[in-house]
């Protein structure tokens, strides 16, 4: 089973470089103002499927909607390229799902500031 998991991850993070290479050459127009970051890929066992998390800094949640917008509308050229670049037998059908990780993150850093100023 080891092998297989390694196989996984070896396969999520070429999938995450795939995909943010190809939103680094600009080929999805993003809301201006928005930064944005793929944090993690998690495909399925058969690799079907994959989800794709993402973080969107700045623009508040119009920007973070709207970036989902774009990338569910170039989801099947972002495909097309993952099937020519990393010739899978199989290229995952992709979803996009934010990733708020980094918002809780800072969320419970400034709890834990404004706990301490007030002590």
């Amino acid at each position: 089973m080891s092998a297989g998991v390694d196989r996984l991850t070896r396969v999520n993070a070429l999938l995450k470089r795939e995909i943010a290479d190809y939103l680094e050459s600009g080929a999805v127009i993003l809301p201006s103002g928005a930064l944005i970051s793929v944090t993690e890929v998690k495909s399925s066992v058969d690799l079907r499927n994959a989800v794709v998390f993402i973080s969107v800094f700045g623009g508040g949640d119009e920007a973070k909607h709207a970036t989902l917008k774009a990338l569910s509308r170039t989801r099947n050229d972002l495909q097309s390229k993952i099937a020519r670049d990393l010739q899978f037998k199989h290229t995952p059908r992709l979803t996009f799902e934010l990733d708020d990780r980094m918002a809780e993150a800072d969320r419970v850093w400034r709890l834990l500031e404004d706990a301490e100023a007030d002590e």
